[in-house]
């Protein structure tokens, strides 16, 4: 009986894919580093072409790994990073330039520009989203107007545009599909939300192509079949999302007011607002959470740009510390940082600031500050981070938010998701299984083929593993607070 479904990750920083069973459990998975690239200051890239030989590799040793046969696979769904923007040739399917990605930067001056046209507020209103280098549109036309003949190409229908997902659909299936799901057309800034379609003024006064664009589906739909060249037999992809959306369903944030933040290389707090479409006044991104059977899902989400990088910042670059779980006793080993305080803003600051210019500082450095002083204050961080997104929700959105499930790599850090109950004064709930981009894509393909009835269905298989709950004396957490406040104005570009 085909009781399984495969689910591909393309994240940041690494190609997954991972096998899961019809009750959600994991079977097997693999996972292959993907590599990026700063050329300048604030850009970032990556090789959309090792993405898909890293994809291809994965689905492959995932397989392997498992007692299965690949004729048990059901479907397959795919779960990836959002924004991030590629531009392919349509006849030789090879990209015209690397993608740029969601963190790149090289744009924002163009969004200054921007902000001063007449389109400015038409944006925000229609897409959701504020003008920002984060988003695709800008790195679109950054790709038409510096890659020699980009644009006359584009204009004679040469080349096509996508998100990772929309680039991965095309090669997977033998580039027979050139598609993407709502919530990842919902990223672009071309995406009305509201009318669910390409917005023809936007591309119009952007000057884009439309037959750049993929066709936008649910994200249950039928998005091709896996060409059976890759594990030896046609597979369907049935389901695909946007990964921090794929976290939602993945967490089974189903009813309005559930919310969600899934720590990875950024993190990212999502919070359902059923079918009202939130257009936020506290800076934060009113998106697409989920679409099924052409309704809509709305979401209110903030973005913090920097999380789990940070840590790998201290690994990789400080060589302060030797592995990521290291950063856990390092800082429950000094009862604080000494006032030390680290702002993260290596690639600018995100929600709810959304400073491009800002850039990464040490605050209240002494001849006493060491080692653990500067983990700890990199986990503190991300603490402060999260509170700044919750408090902006909690000013658009009326209903108070009494719980919050975490995801993604850094949640098996439990000194953090202890100062995260502490900071958010929330009861902070870690699931099983903590993948839950891969499995949130697993659940919408086993969707689409039946093999779900209804999301009342996956809901029920949602388990939690532990939960924290608030600990801190109230006055010791402002203290800390207004420190942060304090370290993020000295560091803001304006």
């Amino acid at each position: 009986m085909s009781h399984y479904l495969l689910s591909i990750d393309q994240g940041t920083t690494n190609s997954r894919a991972i096998l899961f069973d019809r009750s959600g459990a994991l079977v097997s998975q693999h996972e292959v580093a993907l590599q990026q690239y700063f050329p300048q200051d604030g850009w970032v890239e990556q090789d959309p072409e090792e993405m898909i030989a890293n994809t291809i590799i994965c689905c492959r040793e995932a397989v392997k790994k498992s007692t299965i046969s690949v004729k048990q696979i059901a479907a397959i769904g795919i779960s990836n990073q959002r924004e991030t923007t590629i531009v392919w040739d349509r006849q030789t399917g090879k990209p015209i330039y690397p993608a740029i990605v969601w963190q790149d930067r090289r744009t924002r001056d163009f969004c200054q520009q921007l902000s001063q046209h007449p389109i400015h507020a038409y944006l925000c209103e229609k897409t959701g989203l504020l003008l920002d280098p984060y988003f695709s549109a800008t790195k679109i036309l950054w790709l038409l107007e510096n890659v020699p003949h980009a644009r006359e190409r584009a204009e004679r229908g040469e080349l096509l545009f996508g998100t990772v997902d929309t680039f991965l659909i095309w090669k997977l299936t033998n580039e027979k599909v050139h598609a993407t799901d709502a919530t990842n057309a919902s990223r672009t800034l071309l995406f009305n939300i509201q009318t669910q379609e390409w917005d023809k003024h936007i591309l119009q006064t952007l000057n884009i192509p439309a037959n750049l664009l993929p066709t936008v589906l649910d994200n249950t739909a039928h998005f091709g079949e896996m060409d059976p060249t890759i594990l030896g037999v046609s597979i369907p992809i049935a389901g695909v999302a946007g990964d921090q959306q794929a976290a939602t369903i993945g967490q089974a944030c189903f009813h309005p007011g559930m919310v969600k933040a899934t720590y990875g290389t950024g993190c990212f707090m999502l919070l359902n607002t059923g079918s009202t479409f939130i257009q936020s006044r506290n800076r934060l991104i009113s998106t697409v959470a989920y679409r099924l059977n052409n309704q809509v899902t709305y979401g209110l989400e903030g973005s913090i740009f920097s999380a789990g990088v940070t840590v790998k910042w201290l690994r990789d670059t400080l060589k302060i510390i030797e592995t990521a779980a290291e950063t856990e006793s390092l800082a429950a080993s000094t009862p604080d940082t000494g006032g030390v305080y680290l702002v993260p803003a290596f690639t600018g600051l995100g929600a709810p600031y959304w400073d491009a210019q800002a850039r990464g500082a040490l605050f209240g450095l002494t001849r006493n500050s060491n080692r653990a002083h500067i983990v700890r204050a990199a986990l503190e961080s991300v603490g402060y981070q999260t509170r700044d997104l919750l408090e902006a929700m909690a000013n658009d959105y009326p209903s108070r938010l009494d719980k919050l499930r975490v995801d993604g790599g850094m949640t098996a850090n439990n000194w953090l998701l202890q100062f995260l109950s502490d900071m958010l004064q929330l009861e902070v709930q870690r699931p099983v299984c903590i993948e839950t981009s891969a499995l949130g894509a697993a659940y919408l393909a086993g969707l689409q083929i039946g093999m779900y009835q209804s999301l009342d269905e996956i809901f029920k298989l949602w388990k939690m593993k532990s939960s924290f709950s608030p600990q801190m004396p109230l006055e010791q957490r402002e203290q800390l607070y207004k420190g942060w406040k304090k370290a993020i104005q000295r560091t803001m570009s304006t």
